[in-house]
């Protein structure tokens, strides 16, 4: 799933790497990929992750993951790494999240009764983004779809998801609803379909495999 969104990201585009899943698509770039990862807590210019023996501690994802330069890194406080979200700098962010609806509402900050920090960067994130995508599991830790036809948790933002990338498939938020592009190798399209608690629209040709 991870190496399969690390494939979205196009050379000389500019992309925030959320909590989470999407922190480890870094480690499925090369590092000669002429791309500029962001994080909110104030870094752009993101390599690979590195272990606690290797780490500068200074130098840390969003999610708490140490991190490691490359040239042309830049360090800045949260004023100017907001000013780069808010002002729609970014080409593509990549989410986690609890659920995502078939219109494309995002919920990834909040399970109501369980502790949680707070929304974060998500909700701007996923606002002035050109494009979000989410990497996500098909379903909860106890088989529940996470891709709904309505979110039931609190949500980050509105219509803003237009891909997803899960450890079954990738599916596309489209006009009509949730459509099937993908399938990982071994799932059948109605297995993705079973675990999907909303219509999924299936391509007229044969589903291609990741």
């Amino acid at each position: 799933m991870v190496a399969r969104a690390a494939r979205e990201i196009a050379p000389g585009m500019v992309v925030n790497l959320g909590i989470g899943l999407p922190t480890r698509v870094v480690n499925h770039l090369s590092a000669d990929f002429p791309v500029c990862l962001h994080t909110e807590n104030g870094l752009s210019g993101i390599g690979p992750t590195l272990g606690y023996d290797k780490a500068d501690r200074n130098l840390i994802d969003a999610g708490g993951a140490y991190v490691s330069t490359v040239p042309g890194s830049a360090c800045f406080d949260s004023a100017t790494s907001f000013a780069i979200v808010r002002s729609g700098r970014l080409d593509l962010t990549m989410l986690g999240a609890f659920e995502v609806s078939a219109t494309g509402d995002l919920a990834n900050w909040k399970i109501p009764g369980k502790f949680s920090p707070g929304a974060g960067g998500g909700i701007e994130l996923a606002q002035k983004a050109r494009r979000v995508v989410v990497l996500t599991t098909q379903t909860d830790r106890v088989g529940n779809p996470k891709l709904k036809e309505a979110c039931s948790l609190p949500l980050t933002a509105r219509g803003c998801v237009t891909r997803i990338f899960t450890d079954m498939a990738v599916i596309d938020v489209t006009p009509a609803g949730f459509a099937l592009v993908e399938t990982a190798d071994g799932v059948s399209a109605a297995e993705v379909a079973e675990a999907t608690d909303a219509p999924l629209a299936l391509p007229d040709t044969a589903i291609p495999t990741f």
